[in-house]
């Protein structure tokens, strides 16, 4: 059940991020470069990471919280373009438009506070220490008063000032509403430094392999916080239309997306959550598929090219190309594993060199003590045991 639902809200939130492309030719033009091309990029790394996280690790909250935030920022996404072609581009066009844009109106709040909870929890899955509950409080107060507020505060939901927020609450409560909603709006910043300072904390409290694990995920969120924070200052300080609240801005936006980028290194070369292997097939085969389905249909091209003049028929290129393909397959398999094992699992590439090394050098060596110590020493290297004994027989005369 549980892994059922871990597929379910990735494959959800990809269905409504296709659907938030596609929905601007309605209007007859191209999908414009609506929701910068990194929130889209952003929606597709949390959406991959934390399926193969929650279904291979249902325990840890890491892999739920990214498929969380990625099916909240997919619904942001498609209601702020239904919401605005149902509502601007052409009025009365589409369904339940206003409804649409009051989603995209607090659904966002929901997306963000997921990313804190990352930095709040990464890697482990749960807080550094019992003394950070108040840290995690804090932050889901924020956030759920935030997106309460946000759904509810008198606005207008679209550049057509007609529309207001159909669930918007006048009088002394909208009044308190908004003050809540611009003491919310104040505390994103700090929230964001509060969940950086604790993830920096767990970085230089780890050892070893966690701390491995954890290195290229703090530069990464480091950058996407230092970016954020220029840029909303910087926008308050200098205007909307200046360059120089936009590129620290797009710079923290790309970091932000890249988050899950740093999740899959840690997996893949460090580790993390023991399913680096299925990661590593996965790469494998993805990139192994693409290189053969190229070549298939460079395949039948180039031989239509040339066979078509003299049969008059396709078939024979289709045939070629096919055969082709099934030669390239294991040759291509082993060179993509050997690449994928080099950049990514640098551990399985070492001790299959090792190996080799190993093998090469038992043809020629004919010391008893030398042999023994090679072997001792391949052993420590490939397996990593916490004790090696060699034990050998006494040969029979």
């Amino acid at each position: 059940m549980s892994a059922r639902l871990a597929w379910t809200m990735p494959s959800l939130a990809l269905v409504l991020l296709v659907a938030a492309t596609l929905l601007p030719t309605l209007g007859g033009g191209a999908p414009p470069g609506l929701f910068e091309p990194t929130f889209s990029a952003m929606i597709l790394g949390y959406a991959a990471v934390g399926g193969i996280v929650a279904a291979r690790r249902p325990d840890n909250p890491i892999g739920w919280l990214l498929a969380a935030g990625a099916l909240c920022a997919a619904l942001t996404a498609l209601g702020a373009e239904y919401g605005e072609h149902g509502l601007v581009t052409d009025p009365g066009s589409l369904p339940g438009a206003r409804f649409a844009a009051w989603v995209a109106m607090w659904v966002v709040l929901p997306a963000w506070g997921a990313v804190l909870f990352l930095l709040l929890l990464f890697p482990t899955g749960r807080l550094l220490t019992a003394r950070w509950r108040w840290a995690a409080r804090l932050t889901a107060a924020s956030v759920g008063l935030g997106a309460i507020a946000q759904a509810l505060v008198p606005r207008q939901l679209s550049e057509n000032e007609a529309v207001a927020n159909p669930f918007h609450v006048s009088g002394a409560a909208g009044d308190v509403l908004a003050v809540l909603n611009t003491v919310t709006d104040v505390a994103t910043l700090p929230t964001l430094l509060l969940a950086l300072g604790a993830l920096v904390v767990r970085l230089r409290r780890s050892r070893g392999e966690e701390r491995l694990q954890l290195e290229w995920f703090v530069y990464v969120a480091a950058v996407a916080a230092l970016g954020l924070i220029l840029g909303v200052v910087g926008e308050n300080a200098v205007g909307s239309g200046s360059w120089l609240w936009q590129v620290p801005f797009y710079l923290g936006m790309v970091a932000l997306a890249a988050l899950p980028v740093a999740i899959a290194v840690a997996m893949l070369r460090y580790r993390l959550y023991d399913i680096d292997l299925v990661i590593n097939r996965t790469l494998v085969y993805a990139a192994l598929s693409a290189t053969l389905a190229g070549a298939y249909l460079g395949g039948v091209l180039v031989l239509g090219l040339v066979v078509r003049p003299l049969t008059g028929s396709s078939n024979l290129a289709i045939a070629g190309s096919t055969l082709a393909v099934a030669a390239l397959f294991g040759p291509a398999r082993a060179q993509i594993q050997r690449v994928v094992d080099r950049r990514f699992y640098r551990r399985r590439y070492d001790a299959a060199r090792t190996l080799e090394a190993f093998g090469a050098r038992l043809r020629d060596e004919v010391d008893l003590e030398a042999l023994g110590a090679d072997l001792r020493h391949v052993v420590v290297e490939t397996m990593a045991p916490a004790h090696v004994s060699l034990w050998l027989r006494e040969a029979r005369r």
